[in-house]
């Protein structure tokens, strides 16, 4: 019962991930045929961005009310639905209203998915939950980039995630009588400590804001997320319009950067709990900064730039399970979920600002610039990490051991 809920959560991670990678990879082809410009695709991921925000903040009370469950399924709904409206919109202000829905699901199923395994599994299944994310991020930059090549065009690209998000939909909510059968079957002393049967009242805001360490990670989250949404948005337009890729072509090698973190995190499931989430993060922030020189080295040949975004994805990806992973150890069981909401929001504010300021840099400076970007914002979210660890790791005599 337990596995088969675990295989369940690992689909619904896969299926958060399909959309988040479709805009990058077809943008270079959508915005000839919206008539739209090159940074506009900063909007987009602004307005998903702020959708999230609102309801990762709003997570811990809809997944108390309703289940982590309920959630899940009905948050994943929302995405199909806005996945089909894409494959129709005929105007760029069309894709700005789709992505309200969009956004709303995708922060409730985060924050509330990440919470239920951080209480209730090993590092090394939180590690292979995001791998999950990365599989879905990286399928669909593959099936546009195969749409784009054939006579389907972008909107037969999103049709077909549609379809295979609707697929999973249905598995979910298929699934949420057996999330609340392994409610009931819990002990009175695991129901206080899971999310779906915390008692509790929530933490107001200010709160969470009140605990200490809170806002270092909020500044990680939100550096980490800018960077990783800043990749994936701009790596293929990076492609074609600095290194002459064809667009069709670069719709596919723009999921290098998901194949690098897919495999770093099947990878870090495996090697978590013998290196600690600590020193994963400082090995991670260290070989995105080797991929982000890869990427920038001024060399003729193209497959240098397109290994940095492999090895840029492999830097990535411990870090965001690994946070989020501490987070009950770190704040306490019965914060976490508080915590996970802020945090969660504080990463989609990075999404919201950063990659659509660098949209206006690619098109008023030089898209070439991606690299130095993405360089930046990596020193800063470990500089972050590394203050939180000596923070804690002072508060609490050594017990951040595990911690990022």
């Amino acid at each position: 019962m337990y596995s088969l809920l675990l295989i369940i959560i690992y689909l619904a991670f896969i299926s958060l991930g399909l959309p988040d990678s479709l805009i990058g990879s077809a943008w270079p082809v959508m915005r000839l045929d919206l008539s739209a410009d090159l940074s506009s695709a900063g909007i987009i991921t602004m307005i998903i961005a702020c959708g999230t925000v609102v309801s990762s903040l709003l997570s811990d009370k809809l997944t108390r009310r309703f289940g982590t469950g309920v959630v899940t399924a009905v948050s994943t709904a929302l995405t199909a639905v806005a996945l089909l409206s894409f494959s129709f919109a005929t105007a760029f202000w069309q894709l700005c209203l789709i992505a309200v829905p969009y956004g709303l699901g995708a922060g409730a199923i985060d924050a509330a998915l990440n919470n239920y395994v951080a209480l209730n599994y090993s590092s090394r299944h939180m590690s292979w939950l995001h791998c999950c994310w990365g599989v879905g991020a990286l399928v669909s930059p593959a099936i546009m980039g195969a749409c784009l090549a054939g006579s389907w065009g972008w909107r037969g690209g999103y049709r077909t995630i549609c379809i295979t998000q609707t697929v999973l939909t249905v598995i979910l909510f298929a699934s949420i009588p057996l999330w609340r059968k392994i409610a009931k079957a819990k002990s009175k002393a695991q129901a206080i400590a899971d999310a779906e049967e915390i008692k509790l009242p929530p933490l107001k805001f200010t709160q969470i804001l009140k605990l200490k360490g809170v806002f270092l990670v909020m500044a990680a989250f939100f550096c980490y997320c800018a960077l990783e949404q800043t990749a994936m948005l701009w790596a293929s337009s990076y492609l074609v319009e600095y290194r002459g890729i064809a667009e069709e072509t670069a719709a596919t090698f723009g999921s290098l950067f998901f194949i690098g973190i897919t495999a770093g995190r099947a990878i870090s499931g495996f090697v978590t709990e013998r290196l600690g989430d600590r020193n994963l993060i400082r090995i991670g922030a260290g070989v995105i900064a080797v991929g982000a020189v890869l990427v920038a080295l001024p060399v003729q040949s193209h497959w240098v730039s397109l290994a940095g975004f492999v090895v840029m994805g492999l830097g990535c990806a411990p870090v965001y399970p690994s946070v989020i992973h501490a987070t009950p150890t770190n704040f306490g069981a019965d914060n976490s979920q508080s915590v996970i909401g802020v945090e969660m929001a504080s990463a989609y504010v990075g999404i919201i600002a950063m990659p659509p300021l660098f949209g206006v840099i690619a098109q008023h400076v030089s898209i070439g610039l991606l690299p130095l970007y993405i360089g930046v914002l990596t020193v800063i979210m470990f500089v972050c990490l590394e203050i939180l660890n000596a923070q804690l790791r002072k508060r609490q005599n050594g017990g951040f051991n595990s911690a990022c």
